[in-house]
This record gives structure tokens, sequence and C-alpha cells, in this order.
């Protein structure tokens, strides 16, 4: 398609009545990748694209000749899209077939944007532009108005400059999902490489900027059976500078996290630590680039990309923050990500300071990407951590590898890394590799692989779970869909194998799991799936799965495990999940329940309540236990720019109750106020003090 100049700014209001939209070129022709892959959109969708000097328009009809059942179910900002209509523009401002930016509003004019690395390998949900949405309602549909600054997007200069570009559409009352430019179901608007061409832009001035961001927090905590309050003050700032058209520096001087929602707790029965995934801002932005390995594939249920949890080389939650979860005092880092001479560069620097429990640590990470043909590239990375002061010379670990990924034909791909390690003390087996091929497509899926970490490997920025370990991997699938199922209101069947099996590197078995599994995928977005899971598991020592029982001793235990799991359709104002799990665990049984209920009234409210529940009997130690955890989530969305969270979690054995309440005003866009609560408290007659903290954040955004 090609972009037309405007002479006159365009008034963002969601009506497209400036006579410069009459005048924009028109494309629609919309292709369905669900539920029919291949076959025209069920409802037309136009859309039109201006620009002038500063900024990039997009405008939007989207035509429903059923309007009343648009469904919005959320107005706050990085909405999740899956359960309500929306409209999403992917730009591919380098047109390099691979990054770009996604932005996304629904049908009430929310907001949600995103960075694409890699063809969706890496999608970094919480990059934050500066841009402007509206949208009108309209008797068949709704209309879509936006502007993109240049400034918020990196760019290649040039007259008559050629992006990629995509739009998608998703009409949920139907279950349906539609590219402008097409796209099998088996992927997302994230294949940058499937977009189509946005000509004829003459962009003429640089897409460098300066962005300051200061901040200023006041708090007052006291801890859980505290005498005392303490109050603080403290400010810092971030600073984001265009280096270049391509590269962008970030310094953040005494950054602060006050605002970051808390973890949900889980229940653990397993001898390893739990993951919980970084949430901090200043980790998060561009994190995308940093990543090592292949993405999880997109099986529908869980839809983002999640890390293999067995090797996540680089995770950032090492870094000012304590192994119980404390902040440690970062009194500045920074960061330079982008592109130059034909590299992906990230390069992270971050100092923290001495805390009781651990000394001042300088670490620092060097990324570099070279792109190959579409879909491939090679890449190095170095990940160093060195602790400050006295008597800390050999406390300190350096990591450095080399990682590959090729696109192969028939959507196929292979991917590989190999590592290396040094920590002082440390004399062999200090390697880790995994090498994986991959296939997606809309009927078979496979991943087959392995990964080795040897003896002595030490990544202090990474997350593992074992050493001196082979890992075997196969997830293999198939997905009809034969026609006599959608008279059944059932779109597609999805039988499946996910096998893992672990050894140490002299072949002794230390581990396996085969999963076995039959999902059904119902016409309206509700799902059910039958599995069975037998499981073996060694252990070199004992470990206590609950603290009121004594250790299951070392030594090889195999169970055998039923699990149904289901959800019904999540855009309904009541919907729900659960999964239950029967059978063995360790050398015992196990009775597991997870229900998780969600009303959404309207889009401006929605609260959840879960509950966690097992039963386990144990032969060694001849012992039951109960673990029980309740869970209550409440949102509410004044406007698209303000929002009020609530999130309590309370475990009955232990009677502790924690809760966070978090306001948030975006005042002015990039620019917050936050008002955050936090309160732990133990339910007993003779319960330690309450611990509590009350926080406001301010920050302002100065762009020039």
């Amino acid at each position: 398609m090609r972009a037309v100049r405007t002479a006159r700014p365009i008034t963002i209001d969601g009506k497209l009545d400036e006579a410069a939209w009459d005048s924009a070129l028109l494309t629609s022709g919309f292709t369905q990748a669900e539920p029919r892959t291949g076959e025209p959109a069920t409802e037309a969708t136009e859309v039109r694209v201006l620009f002038d000097a500063e900024f990039l328009y997009v405008g939007a009809v989207l035509h429903d000749r059923e309007a009343s059942h648009i469904v919005v179910n959320d107005i706050r900002k990085d909405f999740k899209e899956d359960d309500q209509d929306d409209f999403e523009v992917l730009l591919d401002t380098f047109h390099d077939r691979r990054n770009g930016y996604v932005f996304l509003t629904n049908a009430d004019g929310a907001r949600a944007d995103r960075q694409v690395a890699n063809e969706g390998r890496e999608v970094n949900t919480s990059w934050d532009g500066v841009w402007t949405v509206k949208t009108q309602r309209t008797a068949d549909g709704w209309t879509v108005e936006m502007a993109i600054p240049f400034r918020t997007l990196r760019y290649q200069l040039g007259t008559n400059t050629g992006w990629g570009i995509n739009f998608a559409r998703r009409i949920r009352h139907r279950n349906e999902v539609t590219y402008w430019a097409p796209i099998p179901r088996a992927f997302s608007i994230t294949r940058v490489s499937l977009a189509g061409t946005l000509e004829g832009l003459e962009i003429e001035g640089t897409s460098r900027d300066l962005r300051i961001k200061p901040y200023a927090v006041g708090r007052t905590v006291r801890e859980l059976g505290g005498k005392h309050t303490v109050a603080s003050e403290a400010a810092g700032l971030d600073v984001t500078y265009g280096v270049t058209r391509h590269l962008a520096f970030n310094l953040s001087v005494n950054p602060d996290f006050a605002q970051v929602e808390a973890d949900e707790q889980q229940v653990n029965l397993t001898q390893f630590s739990q993951f919980f995934p970084e949430k901090r801002e200043f980790f998060l932005e561009n994190s995308g680039i940093f990543y090592v390995g292949d993405a999880a594939r997109n099986n529908r249920v869980l839809l983002a990309p999640t890390p293999d949890e067995d090797m996540l080389l680089f995770f950032s939650r090492r870094i000012g923050l304590s192994p119980d979860g404390r902040a440690l005092p970062i009194p500045a880092g920074v960061r330079l990500t982008g592109t130059a001479g034909g590299l992906t560069i990230g390069a992270l620097a971050i100092q923290t300071q001495r805390s009781a429990t651990a000394p001042a640590n300088r670490y620092g990470v060097l990324r570099l990407r070279k792109n190959l043909a579409p879909g491939s590239d090679v890449g190095f990375i170095v990940l160093d951590r060195e602790a400050i002061g006295t008597g800390n010379a050999h406390n300190w670990n350096r990591v450095a590898g080399v990682d590959a990924t090729f696109r192969l034909p028939g959507t196929w791909d292979w991917s590989s890394y190999a590592i290396g390690t040094r920590t002082p003390g440390r004399n062999g087996g200090q390697f880790a590799w995994r090498s994986s091929v991959n296939h997606e497509g809309n009927f078979v899926h496979a991943k087959v692989g392995v990964l080795e970490i040897g003896r002595d490997f030490a990544d202090d920025l990474g997350f593992f779970r074992r050493t001196d370990t082979r890992k075997y991997l196969a997830d293999i699938g198939i997905r009809p869909r034969p026609t006599w199922l959608a008279r059944i209101g059932t779109r597609e069947m999805h039988p499946h194998i996910t096998w893992n099996y672990y050894e140490s590197l002299d072949g002794k078995i230390s581990a396996k799991d085969l999963h076995t599994g039959y999902t059904f995928f119902l016409s309206s977005g509700a799902f059910f799936e039958l599995s069975v899971n037998p499981r073996f598991q060694r252990i070199a020592s004992p470990f206590r799965i609950n603290q009121a029982i004594a250790p299951i001793p070392a030594g090889g235990y195999a169970w055998t495990d039923w699990q149904f799991k289901g959800a019904t359709n999540a855009s309904r104002k009541l919907s729900a999940t659960y999964t239950l799990i029967e059978g063995g665990l360790w050398n015992g049984t196990q009775h597991s329940q997870q229900l998780l209920v969600t009303t959404r009234p309207n889009a401006r409210f929605s609260t959840s309540v879960g509950v966690s529940h097992t039963e386990a009997t144990l032969t060694l130690p001849n012992a039951k236990f109960e673990a029980l955890l309740w869970t209550a989530r409440t949102n509410y969305s004044f406007t698209t720019n303000m929002f009020f969270d609530a999130l309590a979690q309370y475990d009955p054995r232990a009677h502790q109750l924690n809760a966070n309440l978090r306001f948030n005003l975006i005042h002015h866009p990039l620019s917050d106020l936050f008002v955050v609560l936090n309160e732990q408290k133990i339910t007993m007659p003779d319960a330690p003090v309450t611990g509590f903290g009350v926080i406001v954040k301010y920050t302002q955004m100065f762009a020039f």
C-alpha cells in the first residue's frame, strides 16, 4: 500500500472526517487465519495511511453487521487482546523482515504496544511508546484513528522509504482473526517476514530523540513484626538518547521500582526454586535483544513465548534483588541497544551497593547479533559479575558464548548455542550447549533438541536448575480440523506428546517426564485437555516439600499423575479456568485442584478469585500434608489513563495475608503518578505486628 502526505495535521478523534482521509489510498481485502485459514474475512476492514513531517496516521473503518456483539473487556494500558475485538498495526521500520513495533487498540480506545524482535522469538510487551489513538462506535462497526510520532520509532531515513506493514483484526464474538497480509494460523502478526510493504513515505527529519524522565518517591515502611516505622525519600532519573537513527542510549540514576506489582505466590511441589518473571521497567525495555535460544512454540493456550527454565542464560532478576526478593540499592545503570554496522547491539552495565547479605557487585552484559537471510542470524554474548571491595578479588563469574538460528525451508528452523564459563575455584565442566530443530505448521508441529550443562557450570546472571546434566526434549503434535467438528461446536483437536529426559553426563538417568495430552479447542475460544504424565525424579539429598513434615529421602522416585484442565470462553462476563491432578507424587499420592473465576461486568471493572488446593500423602516420610492458597485480584479503570489494581494472597495454613494495592495515573505520555500500599499480616491472636508500606511515586517525561 502507499502512504499519502497530508498538508494539515489530523485531529485524532476517531471520526475520519478530514478531507485528507478522502484523498488517502484505501486498502482492504483481509484474509482469515482463524477459523478458516486463507478464506476472505467475514466483515470488511478498510485502512488508510497518511503522514506529515511529524506523524504517521492510520485510519481504519471496521464494519460489523452485528455491531451490538462487539466485545470490549478492558480499557487498561497494555490490555489483553485475545478476549475482545481489536485492531493491530505492525510497522517494520527498517524493512529487515524480522523486527518491528505493534500498536493495538480496541473499540473503546484502549492502548497496547510492543516491540518485536526476530519474528516473535522475543516480544517485549513492556515497551511503551508515545502515540495517540481514538475510536468511535458506529451503527455498523467502529472506526480507528491513530497518530504515531516518527520520533517514537527507530527507522531508516530517506525519500520514498519502504517499511514493512501489516494489519490484524479480531472479531471476538465469532472468534475470528484476520490479516491484511495473510498469515497462517500457526503464527501471529509478529511473523514480520510475511508483512506487506508501505511505500511513499518521505521522512525529512531525524529519528533521534532525547527523553529525560525524573522521579521522586516517598515511602513509609514497617517490616512484619517490626517495632518502628521508617520514612524515606528518594529521587532519580532515566535518560534516553538517540545516539544515531538506529542506536539508543539509556541512563538510569538511582532507579526505583516501588510501583512494581508483587509476585504471585505458588504451591511448589518440586525440589527446585520457583521461576518468577521480571517486572522492573529498566530491565524489560529492549530485553528481547539479550535473549539467547529458541522461543517456545505457540500452543494457543499460552500464547507468549516462555523461556526454557532449564537454561535461561540471562535472567535480569539476578541483578538488584536478594535471594528472598528484597531490593538492593542500584546507584546507576546504563544500556545501549539498537543496530550499528549491520549488527544488533545490546550492552548493559549496572552496579549494586553492598548490603547486609551481599557485597557490592558490578554487572556487565554484551550481546551482538548479525542478521543473515530472513529469519536467520548468528550472535555472541558475554556476561560478567564482579564483587567489589576488600576480600572479593576472587569473587567473580564470567560467561561467554555464541549462538545461531537458521530458517530452513518448509517453516523449519534450527537454533543452537555453545557457552563457556569461568569461576574461581572451579576447574572442569564449565560449559553448556543446546541445539534444537523446530517446525511450526497449521497441521503438524514438532520440536526435538538436546541440552548439556557441565558439572562446574556457573552463571550468576542466569536461571538454571541442574548441572552435570544432559537433556533430550521432544514436542510433537497434530491439529486436525475435520469438518464434522464444527457441527458440535469444536474448532480443533490437538493430540500431542511432550517428552523431557535428563541424565548425568556419565549416562545415569536423573529425571524424565512424558506428557501425553489430547486438547479440544471449542469454537467459542474455550478449551479442555486430558493428559497422563508418567514422571521420574532422582534427588541426591533430602529436601522438604513442606516445612511441616520431615524431608523426602534421597533416591529415585517414579509416579504417574492424570490431569484435566480447561477454560470457558474468556470473553464472557463470567469465565473460569480449572485444573485437576490425581495420582502419584514422589512416593505417595496427591489430589490437587486449581480454580480461577473471573467476572467482568463491563470494560472498566474485573475481579478474579482463585484457589489452589493440594492434599498429599507420602510414604517416606510417613506423613500427610495440605497446601491451600487463595488469590483475589481486582482491577478498575477510571479512564484509559487511570487505573486501580489490587492483589491479595492468603495462606490459611500459615495464617498469612499479603496485599498489594496500586493506583496509577498516566498524567502525561510516559509520565505517571503511583500510589502503592503493601501489607503483610499474620491472622493469629499472638501474631506479630502487621507489616505495611505506603509509597507515592511521581514521574515526568520531558521530550526534546
